[in-house]
């Protein structure tokens, strides 16, 4: 009688809704019931909220899940001994230090001799079995804060031939300000640098941030090499921190940020000393 009685009875529901309603969300109570379950904090987006999605570009599988990039400049001895500009090569490693690509800078000697540090260049990013999967194209442009027009600006292709991004300086007559665009150039990320650049005992951290500034998703930081290694070499190393499951395509435009900033703010040699 008694399990007859309890056929005949109806549901209850779930706690909250009327009775005999459906639950609207089976798995909601088996989450919310788990206290180690993972809650999104209100107001704090995942970078996959603010960005676009993308198909993964060839080549970049290597950027997939790396949170850290490390940016190595290679020293040029030649450089260092007679006190010339030569072209810039870089090792890309990722947090463990494995080396996932090689980057060298093309462009003339006369080039590098007359424009110095504003010269127009052509950087080609390889994996380790020397297929290039990032060109990044620099061109001839001004650099001054008291210029609000033609000012830097990088375009990135990968793989070599497919433009997925740029990297475009805006005016700011106090604080170094970028902007990373996409391949139809609307904005991504904005990057703000501070006021002084020239890193004298410590790190220089560039910050990456949303378009409206209000939250910072990153960094892009010079590292701090020591002092003799900052007079006597001109070799710096770069740190880029970002999310895991920022776009591939947006983690290859903050490489060849990378490349802009060292051009722009901290390569020198012994000959400016």
């Amino acid at each position: 009688m008694a399990s007859k009685d309890a056929q005949n009875q109806k549901p209850r529901g779930q706690p909250g809704f009327p009775p005999g309603a459906p639950d609207p969300d089976p798995g909601l109570h088996r989450a919310s019931s788990n206290p180690r379950s993972p809650v999104q904090q209100p107001g704090v987006p995942k970078s996959s909220s603010f960005l676009p999605t993308v198909s993964l570009s060839p080549g970049l599988e290597c950027l997939s899940q790396l949170d850290l990039i490390i940016i190595h400049q290679q020293v040029e001895l030649l450089g260092m001994i007679l006190g010339t500009q030569t072209s810039n090569k870089y090792e890309i490693k990722n947090r463990l230090g494995q080396r996932i690509y090689f980057a060298v800078e093309e462009n003339h000697c006369f080039n590098r001799t007359v424009c110095s540090t504003l010269r127009a260049c052509t950087l080609r990013i390889t994996d380790n079995s020397g297929q290039e999967v990032i060109t990044v194209n620099r061109p001839l442009r001004c650099n001054s804060c008291w210029c609000p027009c033609y000012l830097q600006e990088l375009e990135i292709q990968a793989p070599p031939g497919t433009t997925v991004g740029y990297v475009s300086q805006k005016w700011d007559p106090f604080q170094p300000k970028f902007t990373i665009q996409n391949a139809n150039k609307e904005d991504i990320l904005n990057i703000v640098g501070p006021c002084a650049t020239c890193g004298c005992f410590g790190d220089v951290d560039f910050e990456v941030k949303t378009i409206n500034e209000n939250l910072s998703i990153g960094k892009i930081s010079k590292y701090w090499s020591g002092f003799v290694n900052g007079v006597f070499t001109n070799a710096d190393n770069f740190g880029i921190h970002i999310p895991a499951d920022l776009d591939v395509t947006v983690k290859a435009a903050m490489i060849g940020a990378c490349f802009l900033f060292d051009f722009m703010f901290f390569e020198h040699s012994l000959t400016r000393l």
